[in-house]
């Protein structure tokens, strides 16, 4: 899983996932000029009144009519335990993993992300979904390698993923963890393609003002007839 090329002829594995998350969430971003400076906080800090009491927050939720998706706010309880968003960065980290040009999907919050996307309201399926495939991958890998999933090394945790990362082909045995992995992939790249890191790996730059329009090049020009 962790090989950066697959088996259907050697294209990367966030490349493919470029495709799918630029055909997914660029019509959510927002704009890049605007939003560039926007802190990224995908576990915003409680709100308390002066009595030290919850306070319900009130702002955006990053949906497609209001997609500031850097400051969203959630009014709703975190409910994945740190142990559970420990093995979830791991997986995070196996899905789009860090390389010469991007972080990882860990450290741009994707663990948040999909915490806060599991916890809320109405999304008991989801909750369970993720719950139950974080604990899978626990017990697999201490089964397997007598450890815990974060802890296993690159080529153990690979191993256990190149066994449910394509649902088709998962045995019968894996299916609900094959379906918790799709879950977790489609939302690790939601995660990591709308922040500004993501923007870059896709060479996304928003709606930026350019001082003059020379047209498309020669070369594109020629290939629609007109050079």
């Amino acid at each position: 899983m962790r090989d950066e090329t697959n088996n259907t002829g050697g294209v990367g594995r966030r490349d493919a996932l470029k495709v799918m998350a630029a055909a997914a969430v660029v019509p959510m971003l927002p704009d890049a000029a605007a939003a560039a400076s926007a802190p990224v906080r995908r576990e915003p800090l409680p709100l308390l009144d002066e009595q030290q009491r919850p306070v319900k927050r009130k702002g955006p939720r990053g949906t497609p009519s209001d997609p500031v998706l850097q400051v969203a706010k959630a009014d709703w309880p975190m409910k994945l335990s740190l142990r559970e968003l420990t093995t979830l960065g791991a997986l995070c980290d196996m899905i789009i993993p860090a390389d010469d040009k991007s972080p990882s999907a860990s450290a741009v919050g994707a663990p948040g992300y999909i915490n806060e996307w599991a916890s809320r309201p109405g999304g008991d399926a989801s909750l369970v979904r993720v719950r139950g495939g974080l604990a899978w991958l626990d017990r697999e890998s201490q089964s397997r390698f007598g450890t815990r999933f974060h802890l296993a090394t690159t080529a153990q945790r690979t191993q256990i993923c190149d066994e449910i990362c394509y649902l088709p082909k998962a045995k019968p045995e894996h299916q609900f963890a094959a379906q918790f992995f799709d879950t977790i992939r489609d939302q690790t790249a939601t995660a990591f393609y709308t922040t500004p890191s993501g923007w870059k790996d896709l060479g996304y730059i928003g709606n930026v003002a350019i001082p003059k329009f020379e047209g498309p090049n020669a070369a594109v020009r020629k290939q629609i007839g007109l050079g």
